[in-house]
């Protein structure tokens, strides 16, 4: 019988002894991977909150956002910086920038307040770093969370070592064990390649993560690891799963960790009833082709139904809007 070579490197992901149900607030914070798999969340109308202060990469700034969500301190004006017109802050992504400040204030504000209701009853907070490269603002000598395409003389350049991040976080995760005694952390380490910082830089950057997260897992809290970077690295392993730029997981990769992180911390019955809303929201961006009547009628009649399905075994997921969007259409 011919060999049948198996030409991936595969491996198992223990699954989570806790698991998420539909019950269970869930908040991502780090890098633009926390987004994509956060965004899966909201795709099934779970209860996610996804990166209030937007995309941040390196551990100080991710628990600086922690801290800021937290401390229940407002922002005021002289905590932004005026960049050519704009208003903008060094602890936030370009969405809180405006060239009103009262906007950006109020902006953040909202969400900070908003985060913090969010993450003192949150059952899981899922943290991704990205990078151990970090940027002081010279002025200051504060680490930012994003340079909003300031030119880099303004700032300084550095690797974080392995000993700086596991300080700064066991701190933080006993910080977060007062505030939220039952919610469950886990790190992941972004498998986005950062090639400002050249091929051996981010291999060296990826490896302080790596090593710091490590020696993190073995804090009071008991906080885990899903191998996000590891199923892109070693399991996928090809160009043919990344973005043309060579850097961001496609959308396939993305489908196939989703995969992976839902059957390791969803039961079967969260799976099936995730797959059974989140097709509800692609209907709901689906355009529409048909110019006959009837058959949108028929589409809109057939959505409805599962609605009403979904609805009734399950009558904590808020499907409001879906329902609005279809009874229009008929």
């Amino acid at each position: 019988m011919p060999v049948i070579m198996e030409l991936r490197t595969t491996f198992n992901i223990t699954p989570s002894p806790v698991k998420i149900t539909y019950d269970d607030p869930v908040m991502f914070i780090g890098s633009c991977f926390a987004s994509s798999i956060g965004n899966q969340f909201a795709a099934g109308h779970m209860p996610v909150m996804i990166n209030p202060s937007g995309t941040v990469y390196n551990p100080v700034s991710v628990s600086g956002t922690i801290d800021s969500v937290t401390s229940k301190s407002e922002y005021k004006k002289n905590d932004l910086f005026n960049h050519n017109g704009m208003w903008l802050s060094f602890d936030h992504y370009t969405d809180f920038s405006s060239e009103n400040a009262s906007e950006v204030i109020d902006k953040i504000n909202r969400s900070m307040k908003d985060a913090g209701r969010f993450i003192s009853s949150a059952k899981f907070l899922f943290i991704t770093f990205g990078t151990a490269m970090v940027y002081r603002w010279r002025k200051s000598g504060k680490i930012v969370s994003n340079c909003h395409k300031i030119p880099s003389s303004e700032f300084t350049r550095e690797l974080l070592s392995v000993n700086d991040i596991v300080t700064l976080w066991n701190d933080q995760l006993s910080r977060l064990r007062l505030l939220n005694p039952g919610l469950k952390v886990i790190f992941s380490i972004s498998p986005v390649r950062h090639m400002k910082d050249g091929a051996h830089g981010n291999q060296v950057s990826k490896s302080v993560l790596l090593l710091a997260v490590e020696e993190l897992l073995q804090h009071e809290s008991n906080p885990g690891y899903f191998p996000a970077y590891e199923l892109v690295m070693d399991d996928l392993r090809d160009y043919r799963f990344y973005e043309n730029d060579m850097l961001h997981p496609s959308s396939l990769a993305v489908e196939y960790i989703w995969d992976a992180f839902s059957h390791c911390y969803f039961d079967g019955s969260t799976v099936t009833l995730w797959h059974e809303v989140s097709a509800i929201s692609k209907a709901v961006s689906h355009r529409i082709q048909s110019q006959s009547s009837g058959q949108v009628k028929k589409f809109a009649e057939n959505i409805i139904s599962k609605i009403d399905a979904i609805s009734k075994k399950a009558p904590s997921i808020d499907l409001d809007s879906d329902r609005n969007y279809f009874l229009k259409l008929l």
